[in-house]
């Protein structure tokens, strides 16, 4: 019991017995079904055969069941294929949907192709047929209302839906993913036309799923081909996995009556140990109507991302949707349930399976509720986030230094709601995002200033503190200003930390000091949750040597001083997934100081200087445009980039900041096709500690780089404004002008 799994509502192991059937096929047995030799012809056998069994869990002709990638494509084939071939119409749907439903109808109804109802559940997430029924309208072509939700567990009254529905001729379709392998399915009983099926979420391979359609209803195919699967999807048939879901079925089928009163046992004591041991813990779902096998619950006052951070080497479990794994926004599911969003954000989903033993429940339990009684302040601290006497202080955090900041688009409305001070001292506010404060003294010096704090983005508190301090002296850096001195500000968590941890992070800030030749003056500290840590530095300036974000000219080419990447490593390091090299290398990034190209830059006089941390490049460059009133093109092959970035991406190692950069944007942000998802992803990569970023002329280009060069800073021109305008970027795939270079 290395590790407990409880998240079988987010994933199945695949059953053993399930992948002995798939081995032939991955040995030999290559044959395409439409073949008419005997490789062809076995192959073709193998998916009638996964067919029929599929069919006979589900309770219906082999003939109306279509395979497919899984369950995302099967309500996709479902509900769009009814749409199309209905020519448009009015669809109800409910708000507990998971999301590979509800943005299917959010789309459909954006692109104006029908008409949208959502109906909303009660406390226990349960949909009110009568609603159901009230919403139907003459032109209602389809409802689809999941089976089982994925979140808490609840049983929808699909059967009394299709009954009523049915009665207006009105078709409809269940999402079933959740529900098949877990309580009996059968599709005559339910009197449902169309049914969706998740090979993954009953043992067989990702991958694979299938779509029941009744036999008489009209689907337009959304791939289009060969006419493969009754012409209904185009495509060679995938042999291998739909074995697998044929042979997954089968078990269930054979299985399912005698493991419900076994998985029921274990989640109800799992649920009794918790209540027993966490006053106040609240169960959500259906108390009688719930799947055997999943418990969502919450434990007031203890935040589940932390919790479940806490718990992630050794316990299994979701926080919502494992398809939200990134988000810390409340569940749409119990936001529609009317639970309150501090309980939401105290909310954990467990889910137990074929493979959970008694014995793990026991052991899970009290790990957890050790875990959740530290959290909560019940219980004094055990080295929380340790592994063999050492602190792992990414464990005890949701976001990644600066990827935990404000959303932009949420930290744009609250500086649009900020008054304009009127003094003639201010030279620099918050109206143009710039990256401190300036204020002139009467003798002429101008004082700047700024804050900038945030979670551990390492797991070391040493290098934590000289991380986050190097990230603040970066604003007074970008403003063309000399520090003078540093206030700490920290928030702490005393009932999972020791004090002697926060005396790390401040040795370490002070480490920074010095190297940037200022004294650490005191500071602030509040009680949190989770460890966050930085500075309020102040520096001082001439008003001929501040540097704004605004004073970008037509012509000025773009540098940038640090490669790009640190968010997308700070994610695979959390994960376990850096290597060690590349890891030290981007810490290394992180803590350079940006003192040393300030020099340079000072040397040549830029227009306009930002430094590039939590909005990504994309982000802070676009701020400088818009503050300068230009628009640039940006060349994204001659970004600097740490090396190995792009393959951790591709594994999926992107904070969720990043992706909110990325969407952001979109409104202001035209990409080349030539430049592909990665590389966007990684312009917009939240940066903890990021380069500066500069508009230069052209004529300084020389220089520039040379100096970079000699001081070995990875920077590189990365492109040029184009002209007056609002902000705009345009991204290409190339490399630029041929003045444009690379140092370092």
């Amino acid at each position: 019991m290395d590790f407990i799994y409880l998240d079988y509502n987010a994933t199945t192991p695949v059953d053993p017995r399930v992948a002995e059937v798939m081995r032939p096929f991955l040995a030999g047995g290559f044959g395409n079904p439409s073949s008419l030799h005997r490789l062809g012809r076995e192959a073709r056998a193998a998916v009638e055969k996964a067919r029929g069994q599929v069919a006979s869990c589900l309770g219906c002709a082999a003939e109306e069941i279509v395979f497919t990638s899984g369950g995302s494509e099967s309500n996709n084939m479902a509900i769009r294929g009814v749409v199309e071939a209905r020519g448009g119409g009015h669809v109800i749907t409910s708000a507990v949907e998971h999301p590979a439903v509800l943005e299917v109808v959010r789309a459909l109804e954006r692109e104006g192709r029908i008409r949208l109802t959502v109906v909303g559940v009660d406390r226990f997430g349960r949909v009110d047929p009568e609603e159901i029924e009230h919403a139907l309208r003459p032109d209602t072509i389809l409802v689809s209302i999941m089976l089982a939700n994925n979140e808490v567990g609840t049983i929808e009254p699909v059967e009394e839906i299709a009954r009523r529905c049915h009665a207006r001729d009105v078709l409809v379709h269940t999402d079933a993913a959740q529900a098949v392998g877990k309580i009996p399915v059968n599709v005559r009983r339910l009197g449902v036309d169309l049914l969706s099926v998740a090979g993954h979420k009953l043992y067989a391979p990702k991958g694979v799923g299938a779509l029941y359609v009744r036999r008489g209803v009209r689907l337009e195919p959304m791939i289009r081909g060969a006419g493969h699967e009754m012409g209904l999807r185009a495509g060679t048939e995938n042999v291998l996995e739909e074995a697998g879901l044929g042979a997954a079925c089968e078990i269930v089928e054979r299985e399912l009556e005698r493991e419900i009163p076994r998985l029921t046992e274990l989640r109800d004591r799992l649920q009794q140990l918790l209540q027993d041991g966490f006053g106040g813990l609240v169960v959500h779902g259906d108390p009688e109507r719930r799947l055997p096998n999943t418990l969502n619950v919450a434990f007031p006052g203890v935040d589940a991302g932390l919790l479940l951070t806490r718990l992630g080497e050794e316990i299994g479990a979701s926080a919502g949707a494992a398809c939200h794994a990134d988000s810390v926004e409340p569940s749409h599911v119990l936001a529609a349930m009317g639970v309150s969003t501090s309980e939401a954000m105290s909310t954990v989903r467990f889910s137990v399976g074929r493979f959970t033993t008694g014995e793990e429940i026991e052991a899970a339990s009290r790990r957890i509720l050790a875990v959740a009684a530290e959290l909560a302040g019940e219980l004094e601290p055990s080295v929380a986030g340790a592994e063999d006497g050492e602190i792992r202080l990414t464990r005890l955090t949701h976001g990644l230094g600066c990827a935990c900041k404000l959303q932009p688009q949420v930290l744009e409305e609250v500086l649009k709601e900020l008054p304009v001070p009127d003094r003639p001292e201010v030279l620099v506010g918050a109206e143009k995002a710039d990256d401190a404060c300036a204020w002139r003294l009467e003798d002429g010096t101008v004082l700047v200033q700024t804050l900038d704090f945030f979670t551990p983005v390492v797991d070391e508190p040493r290098l934590f503190g000289a991380i986050a301090a190097a990230n603040a002296l970066s604003d007074i850096y970008a403003m063309g200003a000399q520090p003078l001195f540093a206030l700490n500000i920290a928030a702490f968590p005393v009932v999972t930390l020791r004090p002697s941890v926060l005396v790390e992070i401040l040795d370490g800030a002070r480490e920074v000091a010095d190297e940037a030749g200022i004294p650490m003056l005191g500071g602030h500290s509040v009680e949190d949750t989770e460890p966050k840590f930085g500075w309020v530095v102040t520096g001082t300036a001439t008003e001929e040597t501040l540097w704004r974000n605004g004073g970008a000219r037509p012509g000025n080419l773009l540098v940038l001083t640090k490669p790009l990447g640190t968010g997308i490593w700070a994610t695979a390091a959390k994960h376990g997934r850096a290597g060690a090299e590349g890891w030290r290398r981007a810490c290394a990034v992180m803590r350079q100081l940006n003192r040393q190209a300030a020099e340079i830059l000072r040397e040549v006089g830029p227009n306009a200087v930002t430094d590039v941390t939590g909005f990504g490049l994309i982000g802070h460059l676009h701020e400088l445009l818009a503050a300068s009133g230009v628009d640039a093109q940006l060349w994204a092959g001659a970004v600097p980039v740490l090396e190995g970035t792009l393959p951790l991406a591709a594994s999926g190692e992107v904070p969720g900041g990043t992706r909110s950069n990325l969407a952001y944007g979109a409104a202001w942000t035209s990409w080349d096709d030539a430049v592909p998802e990665l590389e966007r992803l990684v312009l917009a990569d939240a940066q903890t500690s990021g380069g500066l970023l500069a508009a230069v002329g052209r004529d300084a280009s020389s220089r520039l780089l040379a100096g970079m060069e000699a001081h070995k800073i990875e920077g590189a021109i990365i492109g040029v404004v184009t002209g007056w305008g609002t902000g705009r970027i345009q991204v290409t795939a190339g490399r630029g002008e041929s003045t444009a270079g690379t140092a370092g």
